[in-house]
């Protein structure tokens, strides 16, 4: 058993209380689920250099340094009060992501790897991603981030063309942009490279080389995302010029065609391996596994034997902080109920291109795949989704209109 060591004043609620509200969680419920799912952690860094125009990630300017001890000391104390939570589950895999936790220092992220080892049990293969932004790689630092137990990095590169990561407003270019990709071959083995396409002004044939040199570095995994204009950021505020939908249609096309060619296969909307390099945290994501999440606004989805809770984290770095201290960094917190959770599942899992196999539905949500049958039914019916007694995924088509299949199991 891990000891949990006290905090704060004893007026205050802290890991004892979280362990006394933990049990309630163990009471009989609405669901009944056979085995708990696996179980990853996620750790948010909520700082970055400079807010990119597109991001609605819950990142904030660094603005005269950020206080790296008083985040990591809440850190730990975050995933202390989580543990009656998690009592006595293991770890598959750990994300640290952002904002753009390459910021944090090598000693910092040494401190934080410990923490984690301390409070909790690891798989002994487990997946240490960290993200990286091309703009904050240092050789020394990043053989130290190796060495503190970080096995896998993802890198946010998003172009090779100086042009194209100027309009996005990124704080690297397209030298540093290589150069962070020859320091990850130096000291990981396993390593994402983050692209985007249909960019402003962007032409297929850019989209194709961007593509080209990022095979030309025999990544383990990419991620091809198509650029979206999301509310609430700069860009929804001043839209720029963006390729049309055909346009957008050619890129996707052609990254399908090259990255097949490569010997990539796409597994999820907008991952692509090479043989046996899926991304194993995201992929539990996609399962409807569990996760905890801990820092400024990290979320997490926790499964018991007969409810699966989900949580939020005050999102402000200096709320959650705040929040840490007065001994709940919890802001929002809910069940999710009988009547959601085939959306929830479906929204998740439809995802991947090989779709799931059928006993997984009931595994991970405790009910019947009767309670989707007849949306399932219709479905099909459309061309949307095939299934068999091996398998339930998606078609071609449905993985073109994939908004229009997920939504259809909304309240289903």
């Amino acid at each position: 058993m891990i000891p949990i060591k006290l905090h704060g004043a004893a007026s205050k609620p802290g890991p004892s209380s979280a362990a006394a509200g933990a049990l309630k969680y163990l009471q009989p419920g609405a669901l009944n689920l056979a085995a708990l799912p696996p179980l990853s952690l996620y750790i948010h860094f909520p700082w970055c250099v400079k807010k990119c125009p597109y991001c609605d990630f819950n990142s904030h300017e660094v603005r005269g340094g950020f206080p790296e001890r008083e985040y990591l000391d809440a850190l730990r104390l975050d995933l202390e009060m989580a543990l009656p939570l998690i009592w006595g589950r293991k770890i598959y895999t750990i994300f640290i992501g952002g904002g753009t936790p390459s910021l944090m220092s090598a000693a910092g992220l040494d401190r934080l790897m410990s923490d984690v080892r301390t409070l909790l049990p690891l798989d002994g293969a487990v997946e240490v991603t960290m993200e990286a932004n091309p703009g904050t790689f240092e050789a020394e630092k990043f053989k130290s981030y190796r060495a503190s137990g970080v096995n896998r990095l993802s890198i946010g590169i998003q172009s090779f063309n100086g042009r194209h990561l100027q309009a996005l407003g990124r704080i690297h270019d397209d030298h540093e942009a290589r150069r962070a990709v020859e320091i990850a071959q130096a000291n990981f083995d396993n390593f994402n490279l983050d692209l985007m396409y249909a960019l402003p002004s962007q032409t297929l044939a850019e989209a194709r080389l961007d593509l080209e040199t990022a095979l030309s570095f025999a990544p383990p995994h990419l991620s091809l995302y198509h650029l979206t204009l999301e509310p609430n950021t700069l860009f929804a505020k001043y839209p720029p010029v963006v390729p049309d939908d055909d346009a957008s249609a050619d890129m996707q096309d052609m990254i399908a065609e090259i990255s097949k060619a490569a010997g990539f296969g796409q597994y999820e909307v907008s991952a692509y391996a090479q043989p046996g390099r899926r991304a194993r945290h995201n992929l539990n994501y996609w399962e409807f596994g569990d996760y905890l999440g801990i820092g400024a606004g990290a979320h997490s989805k926790i499964s018991f034997p007969h409810r699966v809770l989900r949580q939020a984290r005050y999102k402000q770095p200096k709320a959650y902080l705040e929040a840490v201290k007065n001994g709940n960094p919890v802001q929002d917190e809910a069940e999710i109920g009988r009547d959601d959770m085939g959306f929830e599942f479906m929204l998740n899992t439809l995802r991947l291109t090989g779709g799931f196999q059928p006993q997984l539905f009931s595994e991970r949500t405790g009910l019947s795949l009767n309670a989707i049958e007849q949306t399932m039914n219709q479905a099909e019916a459309k061309g949307l989704l095939y299934r068999d007694h091996r398998v339930i995924r998606p078609t071609e088509l449905g993985q073109r209109f994939l908004n229009d299949l997920q939504q259809m199991f909304l309240g289903a």
